[in-house]
């Protein structure tokens, strides 16, 4: 059976990655079966979470991942046309490319309550000793991460400026659709859902959050995904 690589679940969501989400999304949109396995990204093929291991195959980076679950398992995409895969294509790289950093420097960067909570939710299952030590380890490497990206080169007021503009323009494409490209889940459903809920589903709090609130059809998107693919992980919460 396909093994999944992830972080531990916390915060009632799938996980606090938003790739680690977005590749169990897309299995269980896909019917795809799998095994979860609990990891930190110490030791892992390109040093990041997700990875996956199938048979022989050990892939890392979400993007890999996807690829070899749609030639091996199932395309959620194999109907759609060209300026659909298009649009596909550049909402995922809005989200994954862009988004994405700016969430990353609400949780390691934008104040010390919201790291404490991040601290807890990544470092909480190792010993309190050892905890400190990685992750005050761990927390400039990513703060230089997030200034070599660019994203941290400006005031934390400019950061969340463009991530409400990024949230503007979700809301905008999904519109009333019951997903990002119509009827059917499709790759950019699980990319999306999986940064979507670790901004406004999580205890981060931060002018992000509360502008991805404000966005009626964004919660229910989440609402929805949650319920439909998620309902074991509901009931237990």
């Amino acid at each position: 059976m396909l093994e999944l690589y992830q972080f531990e679940r916390t915060w009632g969501i799938p996980n606090l990655s938003p790739f680690c989400c977005k590749i169990e999304t897309y299995l269980r949109m896909s019917g795809i079966e799998y095994e979860i396995k609990p990891a930190l990204p110490f030791s892992t093929p390109k040093g990041k979470l997700p990875y996956i291991k199938d048979n022989s195959e050990a892939l890392g980076d979400s993007r890999f991942i996807i690829s070899y679950l749609k030639s091996t398992y199932k395309d959620l995409d194999k109907g759609l046309s060209e300026v659909e895969l298009s649009v596909s294509t550049a909402m995922q790289r809005l989200l994954d490319e862009h988004l994405f950093w700016v969430l990353l420097y609400s949780r390691w960067q934008y104040t010390d309550e919201n790291w404490q909570v991040n601290k807890k939710a990544i470092f909480g299952g190792l010993p309190p000793i050892v905890r400190d030590i990685v992750a005050n380890r761990w927390r400039p490497k990513i703060k230089r991460q997030i200034y070599g990206h660019g994203t941290g080169r400006h005031q934390a007021e400019e950061i969340f400026t463009l991530g409400k503009q990024d949230i503007d323009a979700l809301s905008a494409s999904l519109g009333s659709k019951r997903y990002f490209l119509g009827d059917q889940p499709t790759t950019l459903d699980a990319c999306a859902f999986g940064h979507l809920i670790n901004i406004i589903g999580c205890p981060i709090e931060s002018p992000l959050k509360e502008y991805g609130l404000s966005k009626n059809n964004l919660i229910d998107y989440v609402d929805r995904i949650e319920s439909e693919f998620y309902q074991d992980l509901k009931d237990i919460v």
